[in-house]
């Protein structure tokens, strides 16, 4: 959900000027007045009321009419956070040498800031058609929390948009995100570390520092490493952490778990033992639960099951007795007025309107690629799976994407609007399609290096989300008296 590009590998010479434009030769909002056919790329820089800032960007040559609206990623609470219309240079410039506009706002606030990021993302599009007229068709994309905003802004305007490709987007919603995040850090607090605080957390920089020296000394020993590997398995944390190295082999769990405990330390337990504070500042409590949840059953669906057996096993440890600790230790409620908070911002019923193609890598821990099973879950109890094409990409990281493999997204994308059906072309199709894009575009940043990168499309199958949440509430589990109503 970060904006972590260091680990998307999308930072591709940022200082790149894109298509040529560069802050000095940014035209402002009083001088422009059509967009494209400048022979140089337009820049405009805005303000919205609510202080967002907001970006908008034309082609050099004649714009085609299509507007690409961006939502960006989680920013680190109190971070820098500017507006973007891109998830990285080489992709805009693609895009803007094609004949596309672009646009995107930096939301109002940083955090988990859905709240502040649908209203500024529409009034970014308003912005833009007051000063260049409506577009003639309108298409969201966005990464990591930036899909979920995506999602949303179909959902919420959906008379606004013409299609939407959300990447390696928090899917799943809002409260099952959260819930899932309970969950492993409810096991680490009950097997690894009492002292954690999981919820209503009072000094986020305290506790992760706790949280972290716990987790690096239980690393240390086959019993810790066991127990980790079953709070990982609680969020389906895959056991592929860096981005162009292979995937560890099925049966390798000692190298899957040495993989998810580099999620935990560089990634994921920022989020679920300090960010977690922020969410509830917001949402004025706790907004996630726990109770009614049969851990032995959640385990047992789990892409990891088979490498917590192995490794509780190694480690002399009865699994059956961790799961009878967590099935027997004190549940947590969720605040109601902080759960409404979060399920406004946002879950999802599935009724999309507009065609959408979703994308992720197979190796995303910090937004794991069930979140595609969740939407797609949604999306088919609305009766709308016609609208709905979900692709992969087998690389471990989050938003882990070439720029070469976004643009064949954005294609295929495309297609389905200029021609009414999808034509998604097999794992090999799109490979081959991604790789005619050229060298430029087949690259990834590794070790502060750009290299070539093959693309890498392939036929996956998430598993089943663990801790699903929308809003069709019989389907949620457990189901609130909240969401039955």
């Amino acid at each position: 959900m970060v904006r972590l590009r260091k680990m998307s590998g999308l930072v591709l010479a940022a200082g790149l000027a894109v298509g040529g434009a560069t802050a000095s030769t940014a035209a402002t909002a009083s001088a422009a007045s059509a967009c494209g056919g400048s022979g140089s790329v337009s820049t405009v820089n805005g303000k919205l009321a609510d202080g967002a800032t907001y970006l908008l960007q034309c082609p050099a040559g004649a714009w085609n009419g299509t507007l690409y609206l961006y939502s960006h990623g989680y920013v680190t609470p109190g971070a820098a956070n500017p507006a973007a219309d891109a998830g990285d240079p080489v992709t805009a410039a693609w895009m803007l040498s094609h004949g596309y506009a672009l646009a995107g706002s930096s939301y109002a606030s940083t955090g988990w800031a859905i709240a502040q990021a649908l209203p500024d993302q529409i009034n970014t599009l308003n912005a833009f058609g007051s000063l260049y007229g409506q577009p003639q068709t309108t298409v969201a994309w966005g990464h990591s929390l930036g899909g979920i905003i995506t999602a949303g802004l179909i959902q919420d305007f959906p008379n606004r948009f013409d299609a939407a490709l959300p990447m390696c987007g928090v899917l799943s919603g809002g409260v099952a995100t959260w819930n899932t995040a309970l969950d492993g850090a409810f096991a680490f607090q009950q097997l690894v570390d009492p002292s954690a605080q999981i919820v209503n957390i009072s000094n986020p920089t305290a506790n992760l520092q706790a949280t972290e020296a716990a987790v690096a000394q239980a690393q240390q020993t086959p019993q810790g490493r066991a127990r980790l590997a079953l709070t990982a398995a609680l969020a389906d944390t895959p056991g592929w952490f860096t981005p162009l190295s292979p995937e560890p082999a099925a049966t390798d769990y000692a190298a899957q778990e040495a993989s998810q405990f580099l999620w935990d330390t560089q990634v994921t337990f920022p989020f679920i033992f300090a960010f977690r504070a922020e969410l509830e500042a917001r949402a004025g409590g706790n907004p996630s639960w726990n109770t009614g949840v049969n851990y032995v059953a959640d385990l047992a669906r789990s892409a990891d099951l088979k490498e917590v057996i192995a490794l509780y096993k190694a480690a002399g440890l009865s699994l059956g007795k961790d799961l009878q600790t967590l099935n027997s230790a004190k549940r947590i409620k969720a605040n109601p007025n902080a759960e409404a908070y979060l399920i406004k911002n946002i879950s999802f019923n599935g009724g999309i309107t507009v065609p959408v193609l979703t994308m992720h890598t197979t190796g995303d821990g910090l937004v794991v690629p069930e979140n595609e099973q969740a939407y797609a879950s949604a999306v088919r109890r609305a009766h709308k799976s016609a609208l709905l094409r979900q692709v992969y990409v087998s690389r471990a990281g989050h938003c882990a994407f070439t720029p070469a493999e976004t643009v064949t997204a954005v294609q295929t994308l495309e297609n389905r609007m200029s021609t009414g059906q999808w034509n998604v072309p097999s794992p090999a199709g799109m490979n081959e399609a991604a790789a005619a894009l050229g060298p430029g575009l087949n690259i990834f940043s590794s070790g502060g290096k750009v290299v070539p990168t093959a693309p890498a499309f392939t036929s996956y199958s998430p598993t089943k989300y663990p801790r699903p949440f929308n809003l069709f509430p019989q389907f949620s589990k457990p189901p609130l008296p909240f969401a039955r109503q």
